[in-house]
């Protein structure tokens, strides 16, 4: 089969069937009466637009086929790598079993291996033990939904049930401080959308413009306790929070102002709507959500470091306070290769203080 189509069908008439159905198929099919009698685990977690359910018959052009983690005990590896490797059928419901794509080669993708060694090696920390502070900067917002989404088929001891609760948000004061971050980060340039105007820099107030909308839905993710994807798949899970409806149209708005005076209502009526849904969480007290001028300038902005002072006095952990207000690494840096990689990003711990 090949996909020349967006929608649910192919060109042959057959439907499209999605990464982790496909899957679980798979897996009850196929792999489980290889594993019977035998303990183990099974999801379908890690990269793919499937993981996120965000696949379409598109997806099928590239890397795709039935793909299945089977967590077992570490004796038990080399035995049922074995069981797999040989007992595997060359197609599936029409699908090569064994593919490849870019660098990868051709092979079958049931990984078969310990939980706690995937989690290390696709997170950069095992969370069945203790989660540190550097361990929830240093791992990309990416990278934990690829545990804490995808679909779990076989868990007859909880492990990952218990995984993957744990990792489902932030503990209370690195929200907190994330927040406080996230607004900071508004806060830099939100007086920049009318400067670079000032100057006759239109292209400039656009680019600053569309920054901190990306920047006000990376922080309706935080209010709404939602990791954020990495770029690709932002605007489509955006699109899933409620804040969304109400948020988007002046989102929209500002992006697609032609002139500064629009584009500063469009971000101001923007920056409220925000404020107040923050305001909302009561995790602070509240934090008046109107705008106001640039000091004596004459740019309405709405003083985001107001929110993120908040934010800071609320944390208990003396650690996090002293920290330089650069957030978790998706904050400050968007390289795809450093957002998709544990090993890369983890790198980057020495950006706080010992």
């Amino acid at each position: 089969m090949t996909s020349t189509t967006t929608n649910d069908t192919f060109n042959d008439g057959t439907t499209f069937v999605s990464g982790i159905d496909l899957a679980r198929m798979f897996y009850i099919e196929v792999v489980r009466p290889l594993m019977e009698g035998r303990d183990h685990s099974a999801a379908r977690l890690g990269s793919g637009s499937d993981v996120l359910g965000f696949d379409t018959p598109r997806s099928t052009d590239h890397g795709w086929g039935p793909q299945l983690h089977l967590f077992v005990a570490a004796s038990e590896v080399d035995t049922i790598r074995t069981i797999i490797d040989s007992g595997l059928p060359e197609e599936f419901h029409g699908w090569s079993v064994r593919f490849g794509w870019d660098e990868v080669v051709v092979q079958h993708h049931v990984h078969v291996g310990p939980l706690g060694e995937w989690l290390k090696s696709h997170l950069g920390f095992d969370p069945q033990v203790d989660i540190t502070v550097q361990d929830w900067l240093t791992t990309p917002q990416q990278l934990l939904l690829e545990v804490t989404a995808g679909a779990v088929f076989h868990d007859p001891d909880g492990d990952l049930r218990r995984v993957r609760s744990k990792l489902e948000w932030y503990p209370n004061d690195i929200w907190l401080w994330l927040l406080a971050c996230q607004w900071r980060r508004i806060a830099q340039e939100e007086a920049f959308v009318g400067r670079t105007a000032e100057v006759g820099d239109e292209l400039g107030s656009r680019i600053v413009a569309a920054r901190i909308v990306r920047d006000l839905m990376r922080l309706c993710f935080l209010i709404e306790r939602q990791y954020a994807p990495y770029s690709k798949w932002l605007g489509s899970t955006f699109h899933n929070l409620r804040i969304a409806s109400g948020l988007a149209p002046h989102l929209d708005a500002a992006l697609k102002a032609t002139d500064y005076p629009t584009r500063e209502t469009a971000l101001c009526s923007a920056y409220e709507y925000v404020a107040h849904c923050y305001n909302q969480l009561n995790l602070t007290p509240p934090v008046d959500p109107e705008v106001r001028m640039f000091y004596k300038r004459p740019f309405r902005v709405l003083g985001g470091d107001r929110f993120a002072k908040t934010c800071l006095a609320a944390i208990q952990d003396k650690w996090l306070r002293k920290q330089p207000p650069v957030g978790s690494i998706d904050q400050f840096a968007d390289s795809t290769d450093i957002l998709s990689s544990a090993h890369r990003s983890r790198r980057l711990t020495n950006i706080y203080d010992d």
